[in-house]
């Protein structure tokens, strides 16, 4: 099999690539900048450089947001996986930030899937597998579980994701099987989030947050890697499928086990006005939750290696 990987040189882009070699298919690797080249000995690789060095993966230079000859490199291959986007949780939101963050989805992926219609017909991948977020859903921090048939939430992140996988869905009309992977918190080594929600407990500050009774969708890289892996590979994966791990808990229980796994107590509580201060409107998303399941994709056989949080965290480190 042959797959063309956007966002390739991010945490999940660039796992995804290795297990794709791993397993013996060519990749097409897309990094923004390329492979850089090396500052000297002793300078360690970047992260397209690494890539560039896996077996059967060829590394092309390509901004989605601008035409280029990336879309060439779409032709004859299997597969689309379209994972670059800015990083939600980057900086503040200001307004001209959020419409960047939408751009660079949505734009990025009428550009992708632009690329793909100008295949020739016998040479057009027959999956695009496109990134989207748990985010989704709308806030809700009952017991309710939200599989894939819930509708979407009216926030900002709820309404781009249904822009982006609108855009994403555009592709079916050319026969293309599209999957879009509502994903939550990712966590493992390298996980900039969670690295985000360590520091505290290593200064012996770490808690719940704004209260801890949200619930919080997380979901370790190894699954989600297998979770993308599967959506390339299964016909019957289609439409959105929810990444996250079987095992949901509250905020305060996940603070619990990660103070565990760090040794390190998780009595020092976070409060929602302090959370305003520091990082402002992306507050209300960490303050607040939905319990979140993975339902299509349990009923397609798909299995979770880590459904138990303080598992997952203790194989992050």
């Amino acid at each position: 099999m042959k797959v063309f990987v956007t966002g390739a040189a991010g945490l999940i882009g660039a796992a995804l690539c290795r297990a794709l070699a791993a397993r013996g298919d060519a990749v097409v690797a897309v990094v923004r900048g390329g492979v850089p080249r090396s500052g000297g000995a002793g300078t360690p690789p970047g992260a397209a450089t690494a890539l560039a060095k896996l077996p059967g993966v060829a590394v092309v230079d390509g901004d989605v947001l601008l035409p280029g000859a990336w879309t060439v490199a779409m032709s004859g291959c299997d597969a689309v996986v379209h994972l670059a986007g800015e990083s939600i949780g980057g900086r503040r939101w200001s307004r001209a930030w959020k419409e960047r963050l939408l751009r660079s989805r949505v734009e990025g992926t009428r550009r992708v899937v632009g690329g793909m219609e100008t295949c020739p017909a016998d040479r057009r991948p027959r999956a695009l597998v496109v990134a989207s977020g748990a985010d989704y859903y709308p806030f809700d921090d009952s017991d309710r579980a939200y599989d894939e048939d819930a509708p979407p939430g009216d926030t900002f992140l709820a309404q781009l994701c249904v822009a982006w996988q609108k855009e994403a869905e555009t592709a079916r009309a050319r026969g293309v099987r599209v999957a879009c992977l509502r994903t939550g918190v990712v966590v493992g080594r390298g996980a900039e989030a969670l690295a985000r929600m360590a520091a505290p407990f290593r200064l012996f500050a770490g808690g719940p947050v704004a209260g801890g009774g949200q619930w919080f969708s997380w979901v370790h890289l190894a699954d989600v890697v297998a979770a993308y892996l599967h959506a390339i590979d299964a016909p019957a994966a289609a439409g959105p499928l929810n990444v996250v791990a079987p095992g949901a808990v509250r905020q305060a229980d996940f603070a619990r086990a990660l103070g565990a796994v760090l040794r390190r107590p998780s009595w020092a509580p976070v409060p929602a006005f302090a959370l305003r201060l520091a990082v402002g409107e992306l507050a209300t998303y960490l303050a607040h939750g939905r319990k979140v399941v993975p339902a299509a994709l349990e009923a397609q056989g798909f299995r979770f290696r880590y459904s138990d949080a303080r598992a997952a965290l203790a194989a992050s480190f």
